[in-house]
């Protein structure tokens, strides 16, 4: 027996959390946490809720940027991997195959089925990385198209059709792709018609600022793309499973049937990383196109035993609870009751999103004294009213949220499917008090404003 224990080693070197990170990670993560009073210590989660040291409960409205579809340690999901560990399997032999990974295909196939095979890797990025190879190797071209403002992961293959510079400055040169924005079918067919474009890889709701795409778009712009000989990738990894309210969200617009889909997030339980790709026959069968190579593209722990056990314990519980209609359900229900609060607040502009995916957009205000207010806070950094809003939700409400994007004024809303209406009302509730807050001139709320306007002018000095 080894003497490793977990238990103990947590004890005694658990409070040490944030010095080590400074240390030995990224050092700008405890800094940034402790500048916004987000530096917590979190002792335990279930479902949608975590409890601090003091034993305080928070309402979980991020979970974990949507690995959490399931909230935190499902009993399901938990029992699956006590299963599949005591069960000793001979796992990534590499040289034969075990029934997980199919049956974890064939489980997420028969929400696609327009589409016939799976690539199994470890992340979002990776199964990004998987359909941009795929949609090269299969037309034999070499660029795709992507959308103003994506985000599809931080690899050099996803960097290059992310489209905020602020990931990609510095990591050039990177793959031949090209912007257009969203819903422009007109910019979209003068790119395609230079004939070099593999494919278009786009999120059926852009995380940064929660925006759908324009009703009709994606039909329009899957036969475009199939008129020039061009692929349609949908980056499901955060919308796919349930969080719009639909399997997955390219589904909410009839005709719609992408040629590769990647998913990961939700997939894992929140347990094992895990990403997939889901392709056409045709496609897979171009790359995998003879026995010398079977191997030209795979990865070391994809279709591990463990994820593949985690990945199908989500997808059971998902139809057993039906979470996919529950997103539905509350996720109207909580944007119809924030949209009901615009003409309440001169400064919340929008509501917006789909299914458990909501953006909450503030902009000017029209009162004098608000206005000089903002306008304090956009000379220094846009997106720090954004964040005042966040901060104490988390602080005097403990509601845990996020700003959906640098220098946005936008919160967005992706809790676990798992949440209940006595969670809706909580978050209103709370979201109401900080707007009061806000608009009768709260001096807690502005003075932190005007931290966070200092905090960012000296950005960069340390």
């Amino acid at each position: 027996m080894t003497g490793f224990d977990l238990t103990a080693l947590l004890a005694e070197r658990g409070g040490e959390r944030y010095e080590l990170h400074a240390r030995h990670l990224n050092h700008q993560l405890p800094r940034m946490l402790h500048t916004l009073g987000f530096d917590r210590v979190y002792e335990r989660a279930e479902g949608a809720y975590f409890w601090d040291a003091d034993g305080q409960e928070y309402l979980d409205m991020l979970a974990g940027f949507g690995v959490m579809g399931l909230g935190r340690h499902h009993p399901v999901v938990r029992q699956a991997l006590h299963d599949v560990l005591d069960a000793s399997l001979a796992d990534l032999t590499r040289f034969d195959c075990q029934p997980l990974p199919g049956l974890l295909a064939e489980k997420l196939l028969s929400h696609a089925p327009h589409l016939d095979r799976v690539f199994f890797g470890n992340s979002g990025t990776e199964a990004v990385e998987t359909a941009l190879k795929f949609a090269r190797y299969a037309t034999g071209r070499p660029r795709v198209l992507y959308c103003t403002h994506a985000f599809h992961g931080l690899t050099t293959g996803a960097l290059s059709v992310n489209g905020e510079d602020g990931f990609r400055d510095g990591f050039a040169p990177l793959l031949p792709d090209t912007a257009v924005e969203m819903g422009d079918l007109a910019a979209l067919e003068r790119e395609l018609k230079r004939g070099d474009v593999a494919g278009f890889v786009i999120e059926p709701i852009q995380g940064k600022g929660v925006h759908p795409t324009p009703p009709g778009f994606l039909r329009a712009a899957q036969e475009l793309l199939h008129r020039h000989k061009a692929l349609l990738i949908a980056d499901e990894v955060q919308t796919g499973l349930g969080r719009t309210g639909d399997f997955f969200a390219y589904q909410h617009e009839d005709g719609v049937e992408p040629d590769l889909v990647c998913v990961a997030k939700a997939l894992s339980g929140g347990y094992v990383p895990v990403g997939a790709t889901l392709g056409k026959d045709w496609i897979f069968k171009k790359v995998y196109s003879s026995m010398d190579r079977v191997l030209v593209h795979s990865a070391s722990f994809g279709s591990n035993a463990q994820a593949m056990a985690a990945g199908l314990a989500v997808l059971t519980v998902m139809e057993d609870e039906q979470l996919v209609a529950h997103a539905r359900h509350l996720g109207d229900l909580l944007r119809t009751r924030l949209a009901a609060l615009i003409g309440d607040y001169e400064l919340l502009h929008d509501v917006r999103g789909r299914g458990l995916m909501i953006g909450i957009e503030f902009g000017r205000p029209t009162s004098l004294g608000l206005r000089g207010r903002w306008t304090m806070l956009q000379a220094a950094r846009k997106g720090l009213f954004a964040q005042m809003v966040v901060v104490p939700l988390l602080q005097r409400h403990h509601i845990l949220t996020q700003v959906s994007g640098d220098h946005l004024e936008v919160i967005k809303l992706i809790p676990p499917l798992v949440i209940t209406e006595r969670d809706v009302d909580r978050f209103v509730e709370a979201f109401t008090a900080v707007m009061d807050d806000a608009h009768n001139g709260g001096g807690l709320m502005w003075d932190f404003g005007r931290t966070l306007v200092k905090q960012s002018l000296q950005t960069g000095r340390g």
